[in-house]
């Protein structure tokens, strides 16, 4: 899939294994495991096919966004980019028609 960044600030924290370490300390091997697996995986669909991924959509009130997990409590959040978005005829966003996403943010706990 094609990765974006919602900021510089974000990207920044992911343009190098040594980056990825000093942002996320213990998290670092995970946040880098997930981002090479979102880069390399064709689409969302097969991302649910990553069990440790856990890759699920969001809830009220964060509609529209989705996750995968770094740890048990934290999380990579990111939406579809594409405009408009892949449906299914029942209005569902259709996971297999997801090729590019926005990263919006890293390591978070929104729980």
């Amino acid at each position: 899939m094609k990765i974006r960044y919602h900021t510089r600030k974000l990207e920044k924290s992911v343009e190098s294994l040594s980056a990825i370490r000093k942002y996320y300390g213990d998290r670092a091997k995970k946040v880098a495991l997930r981002l090479e697996q979102l880069s390399v995986a064709p689409n969302l669909d097969a991302m649910r096919n990553v069990p440790a991924a856990n890759c699920h959509a969001l809830k009220a009130p964060r509609v529209g966004e989705l996750a995968v997990d770094i740890s048990p409590n934290h999380r990579l959040i990111f939406i579809p980019d594409h405009n408009p978005l892949p449906r299914k005829e029942d209005g569902a966003l259709d996971w297999k028609l997801v090729t590019d996403i926005e990263i919006t943010a890293i390591g978070e706990d929104y729980h």
